[in-house]
């Protein structure tokens, strides 16, 4: 599935259109009923169709890190902090540089690095009104 086709799918949820609106204006905008017979030029005007509507694709926060079962609370711990700071997964490069003097993934710390990570992201929360 090409990119422009997850993007439209993503809108038709996002503007709540049920299976029926959404071929009746895709129909519309391209003549056809279906994604897959509409080439790119088509699938991007169903795009900006859909942008005039309202719907803004946002951009990614990254991937959540795949870490030792051990640390996996802290790791879901950090992601809902980042998310309610609108922050993304590179965020903690910042914090893990500061810590350490140079940037490493988060599934390369040990524990304690890992739960200090954590105790930055509890102070920066605080400090900006979130806990």
């Amino acid at each position: 599935m090409s990119n422009l086709m997850r993007i439209i799918y993503t809108g038709k949820n996002f503007l709540g259109w049920d299976d029926e609106t959404y071929r009746a204006v895709l129909a519309w905008e391209t003549g056809k009923r279906s994604a897959r017979d509409c080439s790119d030029a088509e699938l991007e005007r169903m795009v900006r169709y859909m942008r005039s509507q309202g719907f803004a694709p946002v951009a990614s926060h990254g991937k959540k890190p795949n870490v030792a079962a051990g640390r996996k609370a802290m790791v879901s711990k950090m992601e809902a902090l980042l998310a309610e700071a609108n922050r993304p997964w590179s965020y903690l490069d910042g914090i893990i540089k500061r810590m350490l003097g140079e940037v490493k993934p988060l599934a390369w710390l040990n524990d304690n690095q890992v739960r200090k990570v954590l105790q930055m992201l509890i102070i920066d929360a605080k400090r900006h009104g979130r806990l």
